[in-house]
């Protein structure tokens, strides 16, 4: 994670635990780096915010921002003061997870002035088991999509294939052929492959990208 670009964009289809990865991404970051900031700029998904997670984030070291204006009932993004700190403070390290699909990814369009190549990071987080990107074809299609709209490119994939508490070997290993072919299409690296703790020991030693732990943080324990 301290080899990624201080500004990191994760974007995902709905359910491709994006918000999820972004979380524990975010405290583990804050493990080995200062100044870690998650700013929620979904306003796509209405059901797993990571800004309603801003006590639990709170003790280890990462604050949580937010495009939504207090007080003001809605979701609609605005241009926050508190996006923007980190966004021009090149000792920060900010985290923007970001709407599931092209609407979504306008709201990045205001920030694009911060995008420079080579000093951000835009990953897609994948799910093989979504209608929409189980095979190359639907995965390069929504990866398009999201470029065009926030005029970004992605950098790299995370193989985040699951089935929540049932998830095997097996459909991580799935997904992870899925994030070859995609890695070798567009010419970018698999940089992490998100599965949840039970399942870190059972997979092969040698596959591309680094294994992240995933602690179920967005859903409680009956979802």
């Amino acid at each position: 994670m301290l080899k990624d670009n201080r500004i990191r964009m994760i974007i995902g289809h709905y359910g491709s635990g994006k918000t999820e990865f972004a979380v524990n991404y975010a405290i583990n970051l804050a493990q080995v780096a200062d100044h870690v900031a998650i700013a929620d700029l979904d306003v796509v998904n209405p059901y797993f915010r990571s800004r309603e997670k801003h006590e639990m984030l709170k003790p280890y070291g990462v604050t949580v921002l937010s495009s939504y204006v207090k007080g003001s009932g809605s979701d609609l993004p605005a241009v926050s003061a508190d996006v923007l700190g980190p966004l021009q403070d090149k000792s920060s390290n900010i985290i923007l997870d970001v709407g599931g699909d092209s609407m979504g990814a306008r709201t990045l369009g205001r920030y694009q002035e911060y995008f420079v190549p080579g000093e951000y990071d835009m990953f897609c987080v994948i799910n093989a088991n979504r209608p929409e990107t189980q095979d190359v074809a639907g995965v390069l299609h929504h990866i398009d999509t999201i470029e065009r709209a926030s005029r970004a490119k992605v950098t790299g994939l995370i193989n985040n294939t699951h089935l929540l508490r049932h998830t095997t070997v097996e459909e991580v290993l799935k997904g992870q052929e899925l994030c070859k072919e995609v890695s070798k299409a567009l010419n970018v690296p698999i940089k992490y492959i998100g599965v949840i703790e039970s399942l870190m020991e059972k997979l092969p030693k040698d596959l591309e990208g680094t294994i992240m732990p995933i602690k179920m943080i967005m859903r409680e324990d009956w979802m």
